[in-house]
């Protein structure tokens, strides 16, 4: 079975680097981004399930790099985090694909029980997509007998 992979995305370096290390003591891999853009020059390198991405950032915010992704990646489910939210940013971030929502300062414990459901998430809808594919190219009874006394 696949081991769930994070990514942090936030502009504040402090915030970045103790969150993943208390993520990695519970055995979590965890890479990091500061910015919209870094996070999606990682996706594009990097297989990760779950990203948990700050709504305030300069350039890029995240409500803009949710929509990126979704669109690029539509299978990374999308967790948002912020110190300032609002029903509004929570609204659009959900409506643009965010499985979920933290506030800040987010307990590690919360964070990856979230991060963990969303993982879950994107199984289920993986092996939809696998059993999908599977009956796209089974064939049925009939076209296997035909084949046969062909």
């Amino acid at each position: 079975m696949e081991k769930m992979k994070i990514m942090l995305v936030d502009d504040e370096e402090r915030y970045l680097q103790t969150t993943k290390k208390l993520i990695e003591k519970k055995g979590v891999e965890v890479l990091t981004a500061q910015s919209g853009k870094q996070a999606l020059e990682l996706l594009k390198i990097k297989n990760i399930h779950v990203v948990i991405l700050d709504v305030k950032m300069p350039g890029m915010d995240g409500n803009e790099t949710l929509k990126a992704i979704k669109t690029l990646y539509p299978l990374v489910e999308v967790i948002m985090l912020t110190g300032h939210a609002t029903v509004d940013s929570a609204i659009d971030g959900l409506k643009s694909g965010a499985c979920d929502y933290l506030m800040k300062p987010a307990d590690i414990d919360e964070i990856l029980e979230k991060a963990i459901a969303a993982f879950e998430k994107r199984q289920k809808i993986e092996e939809k997509i696998r059993i999908a594919q599977g009956k796209k190219y089974m064939r049925s009874p009939r076209e296997i007998l035909k084949d046969d006394t062909e």
